[in-house]
């Protein structure tokens, strides 16, 4: 028997666990247009999407979002990572800025990164140290 023969089992299992991947159900956030979201996870599993604010951009929209952060943070919460949607996005606001996905379960992007204060900016915005 050929060697090409021989692994067509093997072949065979590995598309079709890629297919099976392929059709994994995602999770998409509305396309509500201009409409910012806090989305919060449930005990259930599920999300609720609670209206923020309307506004122009997804960059806007991160920057309500980190204020409603902070603000809850200097309440005592402690909830340092949260989630938003604006325009069938998510949004991921973590330490290291935030990170958009057009699913919950998908690959994240860059979208915004944070400076050496803390603010939020677009990444290349901030001007290069020469020294470096």
């Amino acid at each position: 028997m050929s060697p090409v023969l021989s692994r067509a089992p093997l072949i065979l299992a590995l598309v079709a666990v890629a297919a099976v991947a392929g059709c994994a159900k995602r999770t998409r956030p509305p396309g509500d247009a201009g409409v910012c979201f806090h989305v919060v996870p449930q005990k259930d599993g599920s999300l609720k999407y609670n209206k923020l604010v309307n506004t122009p951009d997804l960059e806007h929209c991160a920057a309500n979002l980190e204020a409603m952060r902070i603000k809850f943070l200097r309440l005592g919460g402690s909830q340092q990572e949260i989630y938003g949607a604006f325009q069938s996005n998510f949004l991921f606001l973590q330490k290291e800025g935030v990170f958009t996905s057009t699913s919950l379960e998908g690959p994240r992007f860059v979208a915004l990164v944070r400076t050496g204060d803390g603010r939020l900016a677009i990444p290349g915005a901030m001007p290069q140290d020469p020294a470096q």
